[in-house]
């Protein structure tokens, strides 16, 4: 895969810079803090501007005109973003993790259903395929975790992270939030390897959903799709440094 390859090549020039410590680590943490509670929420129609969103996350001042929820979805999305750190140093994901995440961003919105599996059925509107039976939502949960531990090093960190976020997707344990998590975990498996956050921008939202859809039966476009992100955040943040991008 070229994207790969080139995302490889990145990922060279930005081990070369590190470690990152001290204020200049506390800067590229808050950066994507906001960026990916940003995106994460607009592409499931938040109604929060990135400005807006930050105000709200790092001044604690909220936004008029805006709806609570759209709020209490970017205060939670913070707190989770903020959990993934916490699980650095496992390079595992367990169920409890999968579980914490969504609680952290629930809480706010329906305390009753903050990490705990949907006992409804649900569908994706506009998808052809069912997500998973509300009673095998667990065992289904504890087969994806199992992946993770058995076959994470089979394939190349960011290929693994796509996949991860295309399995619990189509698991759709939760009432609402599966996509948030999705993103979220799938960004856990990212810096867990070393990698920067990869952000989905709401622009792209049309082509994120399209290939997801497609993914059912083939999923080499949503996971091209996924590289393609990192590669950006890659750019992104080297640029930011001032570091001359790679040539390859």
């Amino acid at each position: 895969m070229e994207y790969l390859k080139k995302v490889d090549l990145y990922q060279y020039t930005i081990n070369e810079l590190r470690p990152f410590e001290g204020e200049l680590l506390k800067q590229i943490k808050d950066f994507y803090r906001i960026g990916l509670t940003w995106t994460s929420n607009a592409l499931e129609g938040n109604s929060l501007t990135e400005s807006e969103t930050k105000v709200l996350i790092e001044d604690g001042l909220t936004v008029g005109g805006k709806p609570l929820r759209d709020m209490f979805e970017a205060v939670g999305h913070a707190k989770a973003y903020d959990y993934m750190f916490t699980l650095l140093e496992n390079n595992d994901i367990k169920e409890i993790d999968i579980l914490y995440l969504h609680k952290l961003f629930y809480q706010n919105i329906e305390e009753d259903f903050a990490g705990k599996y949907r006992d409804i059925p649900v569908f994706i509107s506009g998808s052809n395929y069912p997500v998973t039976k509300v009673e095998d939502i667990q065992n289904e949960i504890k087969k994806l975790c199992k992946w993770i531990k058995k076959d994470r090093k089979k394939y190349h960190p960011v290929e693994f992270a796509a996949l991860l976020h295309k399995k619990f997707v189509f698991i759709h344990p939760y009432k609402d939030g599966n996509g948030r998590v999705a993103r979220l975990l799938m960004n856990t498996a990212l810096i867990q390897d070393g990698y920067l956050p990869a952000i989905i921008p709401p622009i792209l939202r049309s082509e994120y959903i399209s290939f997801l859809e497609k993914a059912h039966e083939d999923d080499r476009a949503f996971i091209n799709f996924i590289v393609e992100r990192e590669l950006e955040s890659q750019k992104d943040f080297l640029r930011l440094l001032h570091v001359p991008l790679p040539k390859g």
